[in-house]
């Protein structure tokens, strides 16, 4: 039968594997610094020390490409809530701590080199995205009320969570630096997005380890997360309006969802091979397939409603133009 463990059973039984996992990602992770991804030479002042203020023609990028860049910035800029969850739910302690640390200090350097882009190019509202900001970072992220009532193992359902989110922030970070239609952006964004996909391997190292520990206690969490996913981001201005537009135009769909984030992430931890679950377990394995085949179908209507959008949208423009 597989063990049932306390959650500090649990992480103090993972803790040699965090730290392997720490020294790990400290020998691979390059040093890079934010200013070396700003067009500094793009800037002027504000109106405040005797510029011009922001204007909505001064911004070079897209819709889509501003909507998305926005996105990605206030999802990093959520940060002390993302802090404060990581330093509850793992600890401070040990290889916990040094982790929780190092991964902080990364990802606020993201946010640093993301506002600094912006604000240096124009390339959008400095006031509204100030505002933005201040509404998001107020209101903070966590479990919802209905999350809370559902999962008991916060370190479990934390560690499966974040290896899941924090791959597609890299799928989104990617994608948005291709719109961008500007190499310096396109290679700030690759920058941040293989940082993500580091910070993703750390969290799936210890989630797989886990598997091993505690297979049922395991799954469940990682079952929870994948059928109740939500992106850190939601509840920020116009969240669900610049998620539906990125979604359309490929930044992050359902698709990419579940062919780059869920499936791979799955694969890799073997849940559909792995032998050493309880018939309890089993019987959640298979929740959790007839889950995914349902998902499956949901992507499907969703590419032909978009492409139905799409082919209806270039006909306009076509009898538009003629």
């Amino acid at each position: 039968m597989p063990r049932h463990l306390t959650e500090l059973e649990i992480r103090t039984e993972l803790e040699p594997v965090a730290a392997t996992n720490v020294n790990r990602h400290e020998s691979v992770a390059p040093r890079w610094n934010p200013h070396d991804y700003v067009p500094w030479d793009r800037g002027r002042n504000f109106a405040r020390t005797g510029g011009a203020d922001w204007s909505p023609e001064q911004s070079q990028l897209s819709d889509v490409a501003r909507a998305a860049m926005i996105t990605n910035l206030l999802t990093e800029d959520n940060l002390p809530s993302y802090h404060r969850e990581a330093a509850e739910h793992f600890s401070l302690d040990d290889a916990w701590g040094a982790w929780v640390g190092r991964w902080t200090a990364e990802e606020n350097r993201h946010g640093i080199a993301l506002r600094d882009y912006l604000v240096v190019t124009r390339a959008v509202d400095p006031v509204e995205l100030e505002l933005a900001r201040m509404q998001h970072v107020a209101n903070g992220f966590g479990a919802t009320a209905e999350e809370e009532a559902r999962h008991k193992t916060d370190f479990l359902l934390s560690i499966a969570y974040v290896t899941f989110q924090e791959l597609a922030t890299r799928v989104s970070h990617r994608n948005t630096g291709k719109v961008c239609n500007d190499p310096i952006a396109d290679q700030l964004l690759k920058r941040i997005a293989a940082d993500e996909n580091l910070h993703m391997i750390f969290y799936r190292n210890v989630c797989a380890a886990a598997l091993d520990l505690v297979p049922d206690q395991a799954l469940e969490a990682v079952a929870d997360v994948v059928e109740h996913f939500r992106m850190p981001g939601q509840g920020m201005p116009n969240f669900r309006r610049n998620g539906v537009l990125m979604a359309k135009h490929g930044i992050y769909d359902p698709r990419q969802h579940l062919d780059e984030v869920v499936r791979p992430t799955l694969r890799k931890w073997r849940i559909f091979e792995r032998d050493d679950f309880s018939f309890r377990g089993e019987q959640r394995r298979e929740q959790l397939a007839t889950y995914l085949e349902g998902l499956e179908h949901q992507v499907i209507r969703f590419e032909e409603q978009r492409d139905r959008r799409l082919a209806r949208a270039e006909r306009n423009r076509e009898v538009k133009a003629g």
